[in-house]
């Protein structure tokens, strides 16, 4: 039986990707949860860290450490970027790291953004990208997507990939507080979010890159991809919601042609039937990706809704180690929201 460890264990993706976890049919069965770590919690009891687990309440939370994470099979590593690399985990284990660590394939790019050493790049973690779900399979360490480029990508993706939208995007995503982790910080204050809406990072956030990136990928041949994202925080506690606003390059029944045909055998992505608008509470505790595409005076809007803890991070991570460990990609992975 595998031993599952998780790093991170008492953050919001740490222990979102362990309620996905405890729920897999092969909980019990093909692996067990192993080390459960943290930073500053280490030595606590997890249970009063994150009562919502009874299942693994009496544990304790370990330092981590190379040294505690390589006695895994594998791991889902929920750090902040700076620390997965650090680690340097062996080949031999199966790891998912859901920071942005190794997401980026260009060194300049990571130093533009990021501003620290670059530590590589490896196997990206979105099975939907077409020919991606074979190399995530046949790799041993995967680059879990951030939360928005995740929105933005499968907004995006048939579109870009068809040729019917030219890759002159702008991305407009509005998300929960959720997605800044758990940390002290007086603009996540309830006070400061509650009955308010702000942009931030307006042209410079970190995930503008891996959109780009992502995007490149199945852009036209001789074509360069163009992304202008605006992060717009919201009161919520979880969700983004997303729009994608491109030239059209076809009519709006072609591009919804090639979005139907694109999602008919992707299990967690759904576009809703004309009229219909994604919305974040549809989604909500699912891995699913709701799509809807309309066309206005020659331009494409397409707009996405999902969970950003679950399909945004850990559905993501837990997607990519079904696919890694051979089994049914969709196992654990609830397609229906709350």
């Amino acid at each position: 039986m595998l031993k599952i460890a998780v790093a991170g264990a008492t953050g919001y993706a740490g222990g979102e990707a362990l309620r996905l976890l405890l729920a897999h049919p092969g909980y019990g069965k093909d692996f067990e949860i192993g080390s459960l770590t943290g930073g500053s919690n280490a030595g606590e009891r997890f249970g009063d860290l994150v009562p919502q687990l009874p299942q693994l309440a009496d544990r304790v939370v370990e330092d981590t450490t190379r040294e505690i994470l390589v006695a895994n099979d594998a791991a889902i590593l929920g750090l902040p970027h700076g620390l997965s690399a650090a680690l340097d985990l062996p080949e031999s284990m199966y790891v998912v790291d859901c920071g942005a660590d190794y997401r980026l394939q260009s060194a300049d790019e990571w130093s533009r953004y990021y501003g620290s050493e670059y530590a590589g790049a490896r196997t990206y973690g979105i099975p939907e990208i077409p020919g991606n779900r074979e190399v995530i399979r046949n790799s041993t360490y995967i680059a879990a997507p951030g939360c928005f480029p995740t929105g933005a990508t499968l907004a995006a993706l048939p579109g870009i990939a068809s040729g019917l939208i030219a890759p002159q995007i702008s991305v407009v995503s509005v998300t929960g507080v959720s997605g800044a982790g758990k940390k002290a910080n007086v603009k996540l204050l309830g006070a400061e979010t509650m009955e308010n809406l702000r942009a931030y990072s307006v042209g410079t956030h970190r995930h503008t890159p891996e959109i780009t990136q992502n995007l490149q990928a199945v852009a036209q041949e001789g074509e360069d991809v163009n992304v202008v994202f605006t992060p717009i925080l919201a009161p919520l506690t979880r969700g983004i919601l997303t729009t994608v606003t491109a030239p059209a390059r076809g009519s709006l029944q072609d591009i919804r042609r090639a979005y139907a045909d694109f999602c008919a055998g992707e299990p967690f992505l759904h576009l809703l039937p004309e009229g219909q608008q994604p919305e974040t509470q549809n989604v909500r505790g699912s891995n699913m990706t709701h799509l809807q595409v309309e066309s206005i005076d020659g331009m494409v809007v397409v707009t996405s809704a999902i969970d950003n803890l679950t399909k945004g991070t850990a559905g993501a991570a837990v997607q990519c180690l079904n696919l890694m460990l051979g089994w049914d990609e969709t196992a654990g992975l609830p397609q229906s929201g709350i």
